[in-house]
């Protein structure tokens, strides 16, 4: 392939460590290990997508196998060995994918493999991209090889994900965490790529690619050869066609949505959010830039305008500034709760443009429930923003409602045991059924928490005895280990009596029947009739979370 004819990423990928961008320090390090022939048996790099780790892992592989030796490596004219490499068709380096080569199966031929000694190269050396998508079989396979390989062998590992990768792998190779790049450095880097292909593309442009690309120099190339791709009349591509190109949109139509939101013009902010539909953004990238609007209006005072920010340009600076000056940091981190809270539960909805237009109008009552003003049906509402307590197999998800968190804005949310809580367990005094569940969940014994709300109907509970009812669903071990737990925490027994009466409903049971309690009565409320007017094909429902275990 001609390299006129290649892609942008693949074009201008690093040879040398000089080429590396943004990965100084550690090309030295890497370099200085080599020069001084302390190179380990393994090397882990770490990083974002598009950071440099595989181009990093190559020239690594041709620097151990370079013919005219570290001192003198190659940098342009390459030597037979660099060259292989560079084409990819050295038999002494084996490249693999472990996200298709995850088995124990596929490890076992590699190290059968690595029995050869290298044919015309110095090392043989496998580089492994992905290395987290291994099996555990694979990565105990591999374990011993890794460990106490031949001479002549070299593992280069990459991956995205080292929480994936067993810490009995990482300790065994040198780790290097490759750092994403600062947005001045790749802007100068895209600068360049663009006059070496004679672009036409103005530096405004240029910033929001590097925007757009989070650090990555990869996602950075690819954009800037969509944009260098297109046909605009013998003009310099400017910010607005790019923003067209990348299906991107001016914060400050979102900074003028908030304000309307702020000021309660449903009309006005539903208009906007329409326009910015209508151009096709998503409905879940919407919300990670109302999110992010959010966190510059909060933090506007600590934001230098200057060269290096790519983040917000001039108009949308003085407008957020104006903004923040409206906006209490309670008001601010209230709305960044609420929309944290949708943005969760966006991908199980259907039709979730609908979803947004509704968040917009309750975002726009959120104001006034602050003032307490009373023709809002606030307590309604504000159970509505919670959407209650969620039950998830054998795990019970507690979400403080959006109002209540407003109240610890400032400090984390901590599970504080009084001194009269303390003197209720040493003084055997576990009252009720509630303080039961409670003190259950305070001493984190959630699968008993678990089975007293979801799979118990409570007959009585008064003087160390328990009497109750149960479903089929209820863990053959439970009595004996409420039993003794009771015994700890009261250093007193107690006895479980199983009844032949129904009992009360289970605990769950009591909360479904809240829902739809709340949900009938909301649904009754004047703010929800005027909705059903406005959106007749609407319905009132309980958003459930999705299970994330």
């Amino acid at each position: 392939m001609n390299s006129n004819s290649k892609v942008l990423a693949l074009k201008y990928r690093p040879q040398t460590f000089d080429e590396l961008i943004g990965q100084k320090v550690i090309a030295e390090s890497i370099y200085n290990s080599i020069k001084l022939n302390k190179v380990p048996n393994a090397y882990m790099f770490l990083g974002i997508r598009g950071s440099g780790k595989t181009s990093t892992a190559r020239i690594v592989a041709k620097a151990l196998n370079c013919k005219n030796g570290v001192e003198n490596l190659c940098t342009k004219d390459f030597c037979e060995n660099c060259q292989s490499i560079i084409d990819g068709n050295n038999i002494d380096i084996l490249e693999i994918d472990a996200a298709s080569k995850t088995s124990v199966d596929d490890v076992r031929e590699l190290i059968e493999f690595s029995r050869y000694k290298p044919t015309s190269a110095k090392y043989k050396i496998f580089i492994c991209d992905e290395v987290h998508m291994f099996s555990k079989s694979a990565f105990a396979a591999l374990l011993k090889t890794l460990e106490e390989p031949p001479p002549y062998l070299k593992f280069i590992f990459a991956s995205t994900d080292v929480k994936k990768i067993p810490v009995t792998i990482i300790s065994r190779c040198q780790r290097y965490d490759l750092s994403r790049i600062n947005s001045e450095e790749l802007f100068e880097y895209l600068v360049k790529i663009k006059d070496l292909e004679n672009g036409k593309i103005t530096d405004d442009a240029i910033k929001l690619i590097v925007k757009l690309s989070e650090g990555s120099v990869r996602d950075s190339l690819s954009l800037l050869d969509r944009a260098l791709l297109v046909e605009n009349n013998g003009k310099e591509l400017d910010l607005y066609m790019a923003q067209k190109i990348f299906g991107y949109f001016e914060k400050s139509i979102i900074i003028d949505l908030i304000g309307h939101i702020l000021e309660g013009r449903e009309e006005n902010t539903l208009k906007l959010y329409r326009k910015i539909y209508n151009s096709g953004v998503e409905s879940k990238v919407f919300l990670n830039e109302f999110l992010e609007v959010l966190y510059y209006i909060k933090n506007i005072d600590f934001i230098n305008l200057d060269g290096t920010n790519f983040d917000l340009n001039d108009k949308e600076f003085d407008k957020i500034k104006t903004l923040s000056k409206k906006l209490s940091k309670k008001d601010i981190l209230l709305l960044w709760q609420f929309t944290l809270n949708n943005l969760e539960k966006i991908d199980i909805i259907k039709n979730q443009h609908q979803f947004v237009e509704m968040f917009l109008i309750r975002s726009l009552f959120l104001k006034k429930i602050l003032k307490g003003e009373k023709d809002l049906q606030i307590d309604d509402l504000k159970k509505d923003l919670n959407i209650n307590k969620i039950t998830v197999e054998n795990k019970i998800q507690v979400k403080q409602d959006t109002i209540d968190q407003l109240k610890n804005v400032e400090q984390e949310e901590k599970i504080i045991t009084t001194p009269e809580e303390k003197n209720k367990v040493e003084n055997n005094q576990i009252k009720s059924f509630k303080e039961l569940i409670e003190l259950c969940e305070e001493k984190k014994e959630l699968k008993i928490k678990y089975e007293l709300e979801n799979n118990l109907r409570l007959v009585s509970f008064k003087n160390q005895k328990i009497e109750i009812s149960f479903n089929s669903n209820l863990d053959k071990t439970f009595v004996k280990e409420l039993t003794a737990k009771l015994l700890e925490w009261t250093n007193k027994r107690w006895i479980i009596a199983f009844s032949k009466e129904d009992g009360s409903p289970t605990i769950k049971k009591q909360k479904k029947d809240l829902e739809v309690n709340l949900l009938k009565k909301e649904s009754e409320a004047e703010f929800s009739k005027e909705v059903k007017k406005k959106f007749p094909d609407s319905e009132l429902v309980k958003l459930e979370e999705e299970n994330k275990s």
